[in-house]
């Protein structure tokens, strides 16, 4: 019975849980001197991002505690956003340097900026 039970209540919980993507077109935004700078449009499509720029190629997204954006612009960096930030039309994140003397390279911050959603 208790089996049953649990059966149940799964059936009941499975379709009720959303998965956490980045999805969508964003402008992509740079923080220098204060200032935010739009340096290109970014898609996300499940695990994967392109940059408009059809130059740059494409990089993975790694899902996590934190949303890391791997193979930006610069292979020696990466971006960090946080897991709360996903459901927001203006996403916040924080730049990272691979290269970094830290011994965890996500613990140094070389950067930050914004992803403002285009509707």
């Amino acid at each position: 019975m208790k089996y049953l039970t649990l059966i149940i209540t799964l059936f009941f919980i499975t379709p009720n849980q959303q998965t956490d993507k980045l999805t969508g077109s964003y402008n992509y935004l740079i923080e220098e001197n204060n200032f935010y700078i739009q340096k290109d449009k970014i898609t996300f499509n499940d695990s994967v991002f392109v940059f408009d720029n059809k130059y740059l190629p494409k990089g993975k997204i790694l899902y996590g505690n934190a949303i890391l954006l791997d193979n930006f612009i610069n292979t020696d960096l990466i971006i960090s956003i946080s897991k709360d930030q996903i459901k927001k039309d203006t996403i916040l994140f924080y730049m990272h340097d691979k290269q970094s003397s830290a011994a965890n390279y996500l613990d140094e911050v070389v950067g930050k900026g914004k992803l403002i959603k285009i509707k």
